[in-house]
């Protein structure tokens, strides 16, 4: 049970930390130093769906931890659980307008910012394991 929760904090912290750097501390340093704004987009939009990517991966093993330790009807009962599956969902939706099956390149930047609120409401949940 010990790992499993360690391993819930560790997904956590790798996936949301990485979301949030690159949003709010990477792309507006590598703007602040100078660079152009077209290679800061292109810089944004390579390294995006590999963080969503990475995030999906990390809730899917955070889900996994989550059945573990409370049930399978965790997923629906629990707000850690919602919050889990409205990211799968918007990581989904993520890959899916990137492969050009809907054009709208503002759901892009706006599932990704969800994509990291929800990981910071998550972040504000006790792990599971932890309740006690």
């Amino acid at each position: 049970m010990r790992a499993g929760i360690i391993s819930w904090q560790l997904a956590q912290t790798f996936w949301v930390g990485g979301l949030w750097l690159l949003q709010f501390v990477m792309l507006p340093a590598l703007a602040k130093i100078g660079l152009a704004p077209l290679l800061i987009d292109e810089i944004a939009s390579s390294l995006r769906p590999l963080l969503v990517g990475f995030a999906a991966f990390c809730v899917v093993l955070q889900a996994v931890v989550l059945i573990q330790l409370s049930g399978f009807r965790a997923l629906w009962r629990d707000v850690r659980g919602q919050l889990l599956l409205s990211v799968l969902l918007l990581a989904a939706s993520h890959f899916v307008v990137r492969a050009g099956a809907v054009e709208s390149p503002y759901w892009l930047v706006f599932s990704y910012l969800v994509i990291g609120l929800c990981g910071l409401m998550l972040v504000l949940q006790v792990a599971p394991g932890r309740e006690r």
